[in-house]
């Protein structure tokens, strides 16, 4: 009989088509590069989404170039996976003293080292693919982007914010929609990065309040242990910035009401979040850090129809 920690992961959604599909010699590669758990890929594509329509709706497009939106989306999930494999790799010896994550395929000694380092190599491979499809501008764009993700792995270890530095890696895309339309870059592509440094590190808080306590126990430091008892107050200032810089970047982009409306339902549910937040219960912590998704397609639709607006 097939022990649990060999068929899943503690933070996958029960019955996910990983777990019920794939053979089981490919389950532990596709848990590993969270391909069971797509919320990683959705947080890390909205920046590229949300930037592709602030582009076309500046521009007087009636709607983001779909290719570039597809390219997005390859990119976002083969990135996500190997930056996942990556941070596996970094984190092995503490990954295997935490409750939740040591069912993960590196500590739980499904997947060796050296196949996960080949793999990751794939994955990249596939990036590197979609990143060469775009403009030579934002081509240099996104290579610039390494260096953050390279130095993320290891913030746990020395500093209380690794969630800036997640938010620096993975906000990237709000510089590669708008350059891979315009060929350049502006003020309103800018602010809308920052904006999304401010929204992940407000969202994965809510994530990382789940290892509260293990982290303790094992040294790892983040803006849940850091914040405590005062993590709302710390998510009103932190999604509010975003919510700010996001209309700032509106602004400076020229675009029209469907946006704001977008942005104020986006603030509604940001503050939902807040309120319902209960950081001693690691379920409710997850369900809203999923819960972003929803926040993305709220200003992406925003964005979607104010570009259709402007254009017609």
């Amino acid at each position: 009989m097939t022990q649990p920690e060999t068929t899943t992961v503690a933070d996958a959604v029960r019955g996910n088509w990983v777990d019920r599909y794939l053979p089981a010699a490919a389950k532990p590669y596709a848990r590993m590069a969270r391909l069971d758990r797509p919320i990683g890929w959705w947080l890390l594509l909205w920046p590229c989404w949300w930037s592709a329509a602030l582009a076309a709706d500046f521009a007087g497009r009636a709607f983001p170039d779909p290719w570039h939106l597809v390219l997005f989306f390859i990119g976002a999930v083969a990135m996500r996976g190997a930056g996942c494999i990556y941070n596996d790799i970094v984190d092995r010896d503490l990954d295997a003293e935490v409750a939740r994550t040591r069912s993960r395929p590196i500590p739980s000694g499904q997947i060796s080292v050296r196949n996960a380092v080949l793999f990751l190599a794939a994955q990249a491979l596939v990036g590197l693919v979609v990143l060469l499809q775009f403009n030579g501008f934002a081509i240099v764009v996104g290579f610039a982007s390494l260096l953050a993700v390279a130095i993320y792995p290891f913030l746990k270890r020395v500093t209380d914010w690794p969630q800036l530095g997640l938010g620096i890696a993975f906000s990237w895309g709000a510089f590669m929609g708008w350059a891979a339309l315009l060929g350049d870059l502006g003020l309103a592509p800018v602010l809308l990065y920052v904006g999304c440094i401010a929204w992940t590190i407000g969202y994965d808080t809510i994530y990382a309040h789940q290892d509260r306590e293990d982290d303790t126990l094992v040294g790892v430091r983040s803006t849940a242990r850091l914040f405590g008892a005062r993590t709302k107050p710390y998510l009103t200032v932190f999604y509010g910035l975003a919510v700010a810089l996001f209309a700032a970047a509106f602004v400076a982009a020229g675009t029209g009401t469907a946006a704001y409306v977008g942005l104020a339902a986006a603030a509604v549910h940001l503050g939902w979040q807040v309120v319902t937040l209960d950081i001693d219960d690691p379920d409710r912590c997850l369900m809203l850090f999923r819960s972003n998704r929803d926040t993305g397609w709220i200003l992406f639709a925003g964005l979607l129809i104010d570009a259709w607006l402007t254009a017609a």
